[in-house]
């Protein structure tokens, strides 16, 4: 099968497409064909090695797990002598999460894994840029006890996680002010936003609103400014926060004002939730671009240029 392998920390360029063994299924996995998969910021950072912690995680020199690729798309070629509730045939999608290994053409996982069935209005492409963004967010707004009533700031909004963001948190309840720049103001009204800030003008740094919630997706926003458009007993989300944030947390935590930080948990369930979610109509995916296999080094420079809407697509099998 054909698979890209990450040969080193770097550029785009250190990605190679390989030739290698299709894996064989245990008895407790599924032998999935991926028609599709993204390029998320996990992705890049594993790639370029950013943080520079990532290399005592995942590998010194190289990553250990050489194929990247966190989400996935496809169907069912093969199931365990185990597994029960999926058959060949079935459409799935889902996240490996940190095992990666969705940028080839073949991937085995485990029937217990973050998987659903796929909604059967979504093409595989829009339904493989679905886990990222929403199990994240999904995550750290069940988190952060976001309600009817709240007013929400999303910094990022028209990001992966953003965009994801913006729709869950609108289904909960809540007013949604979403932060990005000028040009993605239509996409955000569309999704659901009720008030949009153009970071690039003066309309951020005119608001002087407090909020319930603020979400900061990206790590681009100063952690003083953020924190404080976060009213007392209210709470900051850092999304994708460094190290000197996570300190940074700790310390405001003392202040009157809860700071939520860390890695996201992925579960079935959740992935079974965002299934009915799609299928009821209160989810949309956010699909900007999308790229063949054989052009994965360009779809990884296009999200580092940092100009993307919502989430890049990688379609494997054509």
């Amino acid at each position: 099968m054909k698979a890209v392998q990450c040969t080193k920390y770097g550029a785009p360029e250190v990605l190679k497409l390989i030739e290698m063994e299709i894996p064989v299924p245990k008895e407790d996995e599924l032998l999935v064909r991926i028609h599709a998969t993204a390029v998320n910021s996990g992705d890049v950072r594993i790639r370029k090695a950013d943080p520079w912690a990532v290399r005592l995680f995942f590998g010194f020199k190289r990553p250990k797990q050489a194929v990247l690729g966190g989400v996935f798309s496809g169907e069912v070629m093969a199931v365990g002598t185990s597994v029960k509730n999926y058959r060949v045939g079935d459409c799935v999608f889902g996240t490996t999460g940190m095992t990666f290994g969705t940028y080839a053409e073949y991937r085995s996982v485990k029937e217990t894994a973050a998987i659903a069935l796929k909604p059967e209005s979504l093409s595989h492409t829009e339904a493989a840029i679905i886990p990222f963004g929403a199990l994240t967010a999904l995550h750290f707004i069940r988190k952060a006890k976001v309600g009817s009533g709240q007013k929400v700031l999303i910094y990022g909004a028209s990001g992966a996680v953003g965009s994801a963001a913006v729709q869950l948190v609108k289904y909960y309840g809540a007013e949604v002010t979403a932060v990005c720049s000028g040009r993605n103001r239509e996409l955000m009204h569309r999704i659901g936003a009720d008030q949009v800030l153009n970071y690039q003008s003066e309309e951020l740094a005119l608001n002087r609103e407090k909020y319930d919630v603020v979400y900061e997706t990206v790590n681009k926003w100063s952690y003083a400014e953020s924190l404080k458009h976060v009213r007392k007993g209210g709470t900051l989300i850092l999304g994708a926060a460094d190290f000197s944030k996570m300190i940074l947390a700790g310390v405001s935590n003392l202040s009157g004002k809860k700071v939520l930080t860390g890695v996201s948990k992925e579960s079935a369930l959740e992935m079974k939730w965002m299934k009915e979610l799609i299928d009821e109509g209160q989810f949309t995916p956010v699909l900007d671009r999308v790229f063949s296999l054989d052009e994965i080094v360009e779809a990884h420079q296009y999200v580092d240029a940092g100009h993307k809407r919502g989430n890049v697509a990688v379609q494997v099998i054509r």
